[in-house]
C-alpha cells in the first residue's frame, strides 16, 4: 500500500518520533510505503538557528544536518504503524556519504529513503537528499532499535 500526498504533517511526525524544534529536521512526509520507502520534505528557512554561523556571508545547511534529516525521516518509516512504546530507532552508522550540491535558504530538501535490509532490531536504508532535480547528498543509513527507558 502506497500513501501519497501529505501523509504526515509536522504534528503527525511529532507523534511518531521524539525530535522537536529546533532540531526537528523533517516538515512533512509526502509518500510512505511501509517497510519499503519514504519521501519527506524540509523547507530550508533563513531563520533556522543553525544557519546563523554556517556561514554568515553565504548560509549553507551543514552536511551533518542533511544526514540527520535523512536519519529522522528513516525513523518515521521505522516507527510508522508500529506500537513500540519502549523502543526507538537510534542512528548507528553511516556509509558512503557524499555531498554534491549546497542546500541554501529557500530550498525544499526532499528526503528519499529506501529499505536495503531489514531485521527485527535494525534497518539499513539508502538515502538521497535532493533539491529539485539535483542530488544534494546521499548515504547509507544504519539504525538499531533500542529500549528508551
Amino acid at each position: 500500500m502506497t500513501l501519497e500526498g501529505v501523509v504526515l504533517n509536522a504534528a503527525g511526525i511529532c507523534r511518531t518520533i521524539p525530535h522537536r524544534a529546533p532540531f526537528l529536521l523533517v516538515d512533512r512526509i509526502l509518500e510512505l510505503v511501509p517497510d519499503e520507502r519514504i519521501l519527506g520534505a524540509l523547507d530550508i528557512r533563513a531563520e533556522a538557528p543553525w544557519l546563523a554561523g554556517h556561514f554568515p556571508a553565504y548560509a549553507v545547511m551543514p552536511g551533518v544536518l542533511i544526514i540527520e534529516a535523512l536519519a529522522q525521516t528513516a525513523a518515521v518509516l521505522m516507527m510508522h504503524e508500529k506500537i513500540l512504546p519502549d523502543r526507538f530507532p537510534f542512528f548507528a552508522g553511516i556509509d558512503r556519504a557524499r555531498f554534491r550540491t549546497p542546500v541554501v535558504p529557500g530550498d525544499t530538501l526532499h528526503l528519499d529513503l529506501t529499505v536495503a535490509q531489514q531485521r527485527p532490531d535494525s534497518c539499513k536504508l539508502h538515502g538521497m537528499a535532493r533539491v529539485g532535480d539535483k542530488t544534494a547528498a546521499e548515504a547509507e543509513i544504519f539504525a538499531v532499535l533500542r529500549a528508551t527507558g
